[in-house]
């Protein structure tokens, strides 16, 4: 008896969506976006290769992401630095999506396959100056459904400033490239190219950081006709729709474009996040109750070699993605306790 698969989930643009997926607790619990912060942390350079730097060398992480019904995520990074060359992060992402039934058109169900999405990069940074650093992403993704596959090589590429007086500053240009193979029907799909700028600064006498990302600069109109009118602009009377005013339509397309998040410090050891995203909660509230969706959270803690961090995205009132990251250098091991 034979068996096909129907594969009708991918929509135009959009079979390489998962580059734009979170791996990072952190990044997830800030806004899972580009981030402008500087320091050790070597998963910001997958959205941010310009944050690549030195501190980085013999860095070690690992990501694991529960998401929706069976799908996971996994990440496996290492960092090099270079005296002359700069620093390089290798990174390795794996997205599963649990296990599907071949079906036949009469709905006869017969074995199974298991599909995924795939992602190997080469980060690197570089220190210009005390205030300047570049970086850049090199990425090959692919993706696996049962027999139907698909390549494509990407790069990112970004820049970042920093002031004396600690305010940070960054851009970035994720996703250039183009899809080298695809056995899917129609044509070769284009991947989710993105511009971003962001902001952060931790605050002189407060332990606390906040970060400004203004994402998607390359599409000012973000917003969509809602079927469901969780507005209420649709007069059932009158059978009339109550449009915006210019002001408010443009203050509901800027705020898609922002993803407000900040990091509170307690002590050396512990760290408390989180962030809204009011894109996101445009985009997924439910109309019957609307909850955290948009927003994000998380913590931070070192214990011994290792810090941890964990962070939940509130994306849907029925279920949020749980994140979480693991990371270490080995310098720390090599080094011998007084």
């Amino acid at each position: 008896m034979a068996f096909v698969v129907e594969m009708n989930g991918q929509t135009a643009k959009g079979t390489y969506a998962f580059l734009d997926a979170t791996n990072s607790a952190r990044v997830a619990a800030l806004g899972n976006t580009v981030l402008s912060v500087y320091d050790s942390d070597i998963q910001l350079g997958i959205f941010n290769p310009s944050l690549i730097n030195s501190d980085m060398h013999n860095g070690l992480a690992l990501s694991y992401v529960n998401y929706y019904a069976d799908i996971n995520y996994m990440t496996a990074q290492y960092g090099r630095a270079f005296e002359k060359l700069g620093t390089f992060v290798a990174t390795v992402q794996f997205h599963s999506y649990g296990e599907f039934k071949y079906a036949d058109e009469q709905g006869l169900v017969g074995g199974t396959f298991s599909p995924s999405d795939y992602n190997i990069m080469i980060g690197w940074g570089r220190q210009l100056t005390p205030h300047w650093s570049i970086g850049a992403n090199v990425k090959f993704a692919g993706i696996q459904y049962d027999t139907f596959r698909a390549f494509a090589l990407a790069a990112d590429v970004a820049g970042h400033y920093r002031t004396d007086n600690g305010w940070m500053f960054t851009a970035a240009a994720r996703n250039i490239g183009y899809e080298l193979y695809s056995n899917f029907e129609g044509d070769r799909d284009d991947l989710p190219f993105h511009l971003s700028a962001g902001v952060s600064k931790r605050l002189e006498h407060v332990p606390f950081l906040f970060s400004v990302t203004y994402d998607n600069i390359q599409k000012w109109d973000l917003s969509y006709d809602d079927p469901l009118d969780l507005d209420g602009n649709y007069d059932p009377i009158t059978g009339t729709t109550q449009s915006k005013s210019d002001a408010a339509k443009f203050a509901d397309n800027l705020m898609r474009h922002l993803v407000i998040g900040g990091e509170i410090y307690i002590g050396k050891n512990l760290v408390l996040r989180a962030s809204y995203n009011y894109g996101m909660r445009q985009n997924l509230q439910t109309p019957t109750k609307r909850g955290l969706c948009g927003f994000a959270y998380g913590v931070g803690i070192n214990i011994w070699k290792f810090s941890i961090n964990y962070s939940r995205s509130e994306m849907h009132i029925y279920g949020s993605p749980n994140y979480i990251t693991i990371s270490t250098n080995l310098d720390r091991f090599a080094k011998k306790s007084k």
